[in-house]
């Protein structure tokens, strides 16, 4: 079986425990893309996995849940992307720390010309997130007024951009004041 380079830990620590592996590479089924990662991101997540704050999938395991990647191969029925394709992913089950991986193609979506993977592989995640927050759990209408905890963080950016955008008033915590200065920058009309 073909092996790919993984960053993988087998048990739980520091960041001392982390591990450049070489792990195998199935091959790629119906309905599977084989994908070569070109960035991804790093989320708290992963950091809380392995030091044990937070539930850790069966040991050892590679880390990671977001990525931007380029399409190696599609599978049998794939009929929406092909080698070449650049797409993104914020997606269970962990694996994205790595070179390449085999992953379902209905859990990727086309990555646009215009947004480069750093940021998509940085802020797929987060802006999921924001759109269930918006759209789902709440649906945001203009004059409404909203309540923002941590407000100058990634994913508390995002809501806040969105929501002023909706026409919401924003209300955002930080811990500083310096993160003021950015909350504001996002959309907030008032910090606190």
């Amino acid at each position: 079986m073909p092996t790919t380079k993984a960053i993988r830990f087998h048990h739980i620590g520091g960041p001392e425990v982390l591990r450049w592996e070489d792990v195998p590479l199935p091959p790629t089924g119906p309905g599977e893309l084989l994908l070569r990662h070109t960035a991804i991101g790093v989320n708290m997540k992963e950091i809380g996995e392995r030091s044990g704050s937070y539930p850790c999938p069966e040991l050892p395991t590679i880390p990671g849940i977001e990525a931007a990647a380029v399409v190696v191969e599609a599978g049998k029925a794939v009929t929406e992307f092909r080698a070449g394709d650049r797409v993104c992913y914020a997606t269970m089950p962990t694996g994205s720390y790595c070179e390449m991986r085999v992953l379902a193609a209905d859990r990727v979506v086309a990555l646009p010309d215009d947004i480069s993977d750093d940021v998509a592989a940085g802020g797929i995640h987060k802006g999921m997130t924001v759109r269930y927050l918006l759209r789902k759990t709440f649906p945001i209408r203009g004059g409404e007024t909203i309540l923002v905890h941590a407000a100058a963080g990634g994913t508390g950016s995002i809501l806040c951009q969105w929501a002023s955008s909706l026409g919401a008033t924003v209300i955002g915590t930080v811990g500083t004041p310096s993160k003021a200065s950015v909350a504001k920058e996002s959309g907030c009309d008032h910090v606190i």
